[in-house]
């Protein structure tokens, strides 16, 4: 009996062995064809995207500052240029022109227009000066768009850190309905719009672009709380790289 049992065992066992090995055999067969429609689909998804078409301005000094000042949470410093940013084709900057508001209805130096009037230069006459605490720009769009990118320039005539800097999407003029936040690197919430877990960084020539993520919206808002050299906000350019949506 007991010979009869280990018998019926292994020829369970060589059984299930064999089931075990087709079914490998089937798998390693079938990745190559599930592969290579990946690669199909990675290939149709690439060949609908681009590289931004941006036009920078002249650096205005060279290097990154090794002072760190104290309570900024400075994002590590990248080695060479920037790598390029991949959008939809036709993807253009939408901003370009469009009116601005801001907090601050009587700024310190420059007109609001300026941020969205293409002059990026850190040059005298090409930045907006705004009163100290939270303050915020704020384009209208026009119409409702598919953000994938924003590009904004503060000072970057000499190396500080702006300090709060949230920007945040919204379907009306009033940011009531439905409010977005798309990048954010306030981390202890003192702007009062949540705690943000993005690295705070220096201004450069270059300006910090922003994934969007094919947000949708019609109003764009950009806060800041000062910076490092004192507790003015500034703002030279907003370069918003989207589509209009469907």
């Amino acid at each position: 009996m007991r010979r009869k049992t280990t018998l019926v065992g292994r020829l369970f066992l060589a059984a299930a062995l064999v089931s075990f090995v087709g079914v490998q055999v089937s798998m390693a067969q079938s990745k190559p064809e599930q592969d290579k429609k990946e690669s199909k689909k990675e290939t149709k998804k690439d060949k609908n995207l681009e590289p931004l078409k941006l036009k920078l301005p002249k650096p205005a000094f060279k290097g990154t500052p090794k002072h760190v000042p104290p309570g900024t949470n400075l994002e590590k410093p990248r080695k060479g240029p920037r790598p390029e940013f991949m959008a939809p084709k036709g993807c253009k900057n939408v901003a370009a022109g469009k009116k601005v508001t801001s907090s601050d209805t009587e700024p310190i130096i420059g007109e609001i227009k300026f941020v969205t009037d293409g002059e990026k230069d850190a040059t005298e006459g090409s930045y907006v000066e705004l009163g100290p605490t939270l303050q915020w720009v704020q384009i209208d769009l026009k119409k409702k768009h598919k953000i994938y990118a924003v590009l904004v320039w503060h000072f970057h005539a000499a190396a500080q850190v702006y300090h709060d800097v949230v920007i945040q999407v919204a379907d009306d003029a009033d940011f009531i309905t439905n409010v977005r936040t798309v990048f954010n690197n306030d981390h202890d919430n003192s702007s009062g719009l949540g705690l943000g877990d993005a690295k705070e960084f220096w201004e450069t020539y270059e300006g910090k672009l922003i994934d969007a993520k094919g947000v949708e919206a019609r109003y764009i808002r950009l806060y800041s709380n000062g910076n490092t050299s004192d507790d003015q906000n500034h703002y030279t350019e907003v370069e918003v790289w989207g589509l209009p949506a469907k």
